[in-house]
């Protein structure tokens, strides 16, 4: 397939983790990538280009995604990754400036680049959209409920929005992983009005999370969901990527809510 015939992808926060493995797999698998990070740096051999945005920004979207239209000429596929939270602390430890901060980027930072991609989308005709959603947005996370905020906010967006682009020949989709092996807890903001009451609990979820984490799954795996739902000729609007998320999903739905609370306060160890 030459490069003009290939569908153009832009997958933001692909410097690393799960963007930077999504990227590659869609290389591979023949779509035109750009990748995003703030940056734009080109950090080591990469099978995509990376262009710079800020996803907090309205015109630095705006000028990423005009710069791959007047290379391009189209973008078929829009993969919405960049995201962070804050460390695990009381929600009452956040600062509604870092609320609005996580907001801005996991939330908003969809929104707007929504906005700048589905009027080219609608003018082709077509397209798909797939948001990074989380297990969190289905479950409660006790001590990160800002985050988890964030993502319950993208399934009724992302499921809302579907609907509305259906007709006009868009589909939009959430990926939803469960812990993976990404540096994402490097990223971690401190809350900002930490109060004594929850430093024991704030360290031992920390450990929990790293744990978690180091055992979790490689970014492949939710690479290779992205890509499902990307190709897909008839793609659902949910799909979870890996055995946990996916046995997650299974006991949210069909098991009694009083087992559910309890797995989640045993798993976190918060009644130890």
């Amino acid at each position: 397939m030459s490069k003009n015939d290939r569908k153009v992808a832009l997958v933001t926060g692909a410097s690393s983790g799960i963007g930077q493995a999504t990227a590659e797999l869609l290389s591979k698998s023949g779509f035109n990538v750009y990748g995003t990070s703030r940056s734009g740096t080109q950090v080591g051999q990469k099978s995509y280009e990376m262009i710079s945005l800020d996803v907090t920004s309205d015109e630095s979207v705006e000028a990423a995604v005009s710069e791959v239209i007047r290379r391009e000429g189209r973008i078929d596929l829009l993969v919405n990754n960049a995201g962070f939270s804050v460390a695990p602390a009381g929600a009452e430890e956040v600062s509604i400036e870092q609320t609005k901060s996580i907001f801005n980027t996991n939330f908003y930072g969809i929104v707007r680049m929504t906005r700048a991609v589905v009027p080219h989308m609608r003018s082709q005709g077509k397209g798909r959209i797939i948001n990074i959603g989380s297990v969190l947005g289905f479950l409660p996370a006790p001590f990160m409920a800002l985050y988890s905020a964030t993502k319950h906010a993208v399934e009724g967006y992302s499921e809302s929005l579907d609907h509305e682009l259906r007709t006009r020949g868009i589909r939009v989709s959430i990926v939803q992983p469960a812990y993976t092996k990404t540096a994402f807890e490097a990223n971690l903001l401190e809350p900002d009005l930490k109060i004594d009451e929850y430093e024991k609990i704030r360290k031992a979820l920390a450990n929990r999370v790293i744990e978690a984490v180091e055992a979790g799954d490689d970014p492949s795996v939710v690479a290779k969901v992205v890509l499902k739902a990307a190709i897909a000729t008839d793609p659902k609007v949910r799909y979870t990527a890996g055995g946990l998320a996916c046995r997650l999903r299974f006991l949210r739905r069909f098991a009694p809510a009083f087992l559910v609370d309890a797995g989640v306060r045993k798993d976190l160890r918060l009644d130890a």
